[in-house]
């Protein structure tokens, strides 16, 4: 069954030649909406009302399959699997893709075979991502969504997408290259540190390679804290470009703005959400000493993308950029959420990727649509479009609504939760305090709180200006179809009216529904992503209690040395009536209890 998520695309892709041009659309559609059917059937497999706590109920989906050896004595095998955390996304990249086709129906007109195959070979390789279970599989896919974007940018994007589209490649693909760095060395960890020890004849056989993610993950962590740090950088670099994180930010604004409306919808949807997978699959887990060392510097970063992001959204003029700018913020939000490293931000940080797929996918749908009747998403050209498109307007001001996160919409439920796991993170009112394991803590909360804000100040700057107001439209409107990049045709090939179509209406119409929905009642995704949040703050729990046992053990051995020393021998000068210091410490105390003093005993005469 999830091979057949893979196959479908690509066989949808591998017919795309073989139909006539008009066909090519409906052949993309049928590719896109086949795998809905075994998306489904994995749906309704899920106990959508079942308790995740209790371990009896059958809440979570846990599916494997095995297609074979593919290099054995690499121990590389073709093994898929899916869980709730990849079920969710699986899902958003099957919703988006037959919306993707019906948003670029007339967008297209030139050079249709390569869009619409390449567009399906992209399918197909992020369904790979989110299914793989052997890491080569997984960084192939991870990889090879590099090319078909590539492709979308540089032939199908604005006047400036040679550019972006070198600059998304260089970008993504050097961080992924460190990132695979840091994998192979806990595979190489594994193989040559953790296999002998587990099973000495598959050692001496020479087949003690592997790639299967959970048994590289328990090698992982048993990693000493150094090697970790250093693993854990690697995975950083490589995953933060692809959220991105801030400081790397900088090649997500072009690519957006400069790709056709199905690229920037893909690429917001669900290729950013490929980094914060990676992240939280990969290395929040194989690292966790390293993870709680550096949560407050990934806060932190976190926190810059928010602020610096909404800053630059708040002086834009062009719509599309402006939303693009707005992901980096987003992001921020959902990257805050991972390093709260506790229930709350965990769940508002996986529900973050769901909500913001949907919300700012169908921004950039009605951007393109509105760009393909006026060819220009100036704010100094366009506005007060609702007296013109009153359909249109409905749906843009509902899905800035829910991008800025209004209650009662689904972004609300995410940034709620990634705000609220930041505060509850650690009680320490100090900014980047605890770089030891403390957490984040208040003042992040309260700094992502501004960031919201920020958010809600550029988004209705932009509804203001662009959907009311006094109506304001370029030049030459009333010929829809002028040559522009977006149309790739010839003018006039498709008649658009005012406002939407059925057609644009169609591919709308499931985002609004599940926005509502998710904002309304979010449970049933909360409670399908719970038992993998559940694993990592178990995980986290068990490596904080060890760090605190480590540190009381370290005390102790401290205190052992100074007694020691002739200066913690020295008896009091009136051994009369002091005690002398004995030769051994006493059992230590539990860690919770307060610790003993390691300096000798007052005299009687000198205590007041």
């Amino acid at each position: 069954m999830l091979l057949s998520l893979m196959l479908i695309p690509l066989v949808a892709a591998a017919l795309v030649p073989l139909v006539s041009k008009k066909q090519v659309p409906w052949v993309a559609l049928l590719g896109t909406l086949a795998p809905m059917l075994p998306v489904g059937m994995l749906l309704a497999s899920h106990a959508w009302f079942a308790d995740p706590t209790n371990a009896a109920a059958p809440a979570v989906i846990r599916i494997a399959e095995s297609h074979g050896s593919w290099f054995a004595d690499l121990g590389i095998a073709f093994n898929l699997r899916i869980d709730g955390l990849s079920m969710s996304l699986v899902a958003l990249t099957a919703l988006l893709g037959p919306l993707c086709v019906l948003g670029s129906w007339t967008a297209i007109n030139q050079h249709v075979r390569t869009f619409y195959g390449w567009l399906l070979v992209l399918q197909s390789a992020m369904y790979g991502v989110f299914c793989a279970q052997d890491l080569i599989i997984f960084y192939i896919c991870f990889e090879f969504t590099l090319v078909p974007m590539f492709v979308l940018i540089s032939l199908f994007g604005s006047s400036n997408r040679k550019a972006a589209a070198i600059k998304f490649f260089l970008y993504t693909f050097t961080g992924s290259v460190v990132a695979l760095a840091g994998l192979v060395y806990v595979a190489w960890f594994h193989a040559t540190q953790i296999a002998p020890t587990l099973n000495a004849a598959a050692f001496a056989a020479g087949s003690q390679w592997t790639f299967d993610i959970p048994t590289l993950m328990a090698s992982a962590q048993r990693m000493p804290a150094t090697t970790q740090a250093w693993v854990f950088a690697a995975m950083m670099i490589g995953f933060a470009v692809k959220v991105p994180l801030f400081p790397l930010h900088t090649w997500l604004p072009l690519a957006h703005t400069e790709a056709p409306t199905a690229g920037s919808v893909v690429l917001a949807g669900v290729l950013l959400k490929l980094g914060t997978y990676a992240i939280f699959t990969f290395a929040i887990p194989f690292t966790p000493l390293a993870t709680i060392a550096h949560a407050p510097l990934i806060g932190t970063l976190a926190i810059l993308g928010i602020l610096v992001g909404g800053l630059i959204c708040w002086v834009q003029t062009d719509v599309k950029k402006l939303v693009a700018y707005s992901s980096v913020a987003h992001l921020g939000f959902c990257m805050l959420g991972l390093f709260a490293l506790n229930t709350a931000g965990l769940q508002g940080a996986v529900l973050y990727m769901i909500n913001h797929g949907l919300s700012t996918g169908a921004l950039f749908l009605c951007i393109g649509f509105m760009y393909e009747r006026y060819h220009t998403r100036s704010m100094h050209e366009v506005g007060g479009l609702a007296a013109r498109m009153p359909i249109w307007a409905t749906f843009t001001v509902f899905f800035s609504m829910a991008s800025v996160g209004l209650p009662g919409l689904n972004g609300f439920v995410s940034e709620f939760l990634c705000v609220m796991g930041a505060f509850q993170a650690s009680d320490t009112y100090r900014l980047g305090a605890g770089m030891q394991g403390a957490g984040l803590g208040p003042w992040y909360a309260a700094l992502a709180g501004v960031g919201m804000i920020i958010g809600a100040i550029y988004i209705l700057y932009m509804v203001g200006r662009v959907v009311f107001g006094p109506l304001k439209e370029p030049p030459g409107h009333s010929d829809h179809h002028a040559p522009g990049h977006d149309t790739h045709g010839a003018p006039g090939e498709h008649a658009l009216p005012a406002d939407l179509t059925a057609r644009e209406i169609l591919a709308l119409t499931p985002l609004a529904i599940l926005c509502f929905v998710l904002g309304v009642y979010p449970r049933p995704l909360m409670n399908m992503v719970m038992p993998n949040v559940q694993e990592h703050v178990r995980l986290f729990e068990q490596t904080r209690a060890t760090l605190r046992s480590d540190a009381e053990r370290t005390r102790l051995e401290r205190d052992r040395e100074f007694l020691a020393t002739p200066a913690g021998r020295t008896p009091p000068a009136d051994a009369s009536t002091t005690p002398a210091m004995p030769d051994t410490v006493p059992p230590a105390a539990p860690a919770s209890s307060a610790p003993a003093s390691s300096a000798p005993a007052m005299p009687s005469e000198a205590r007041p």
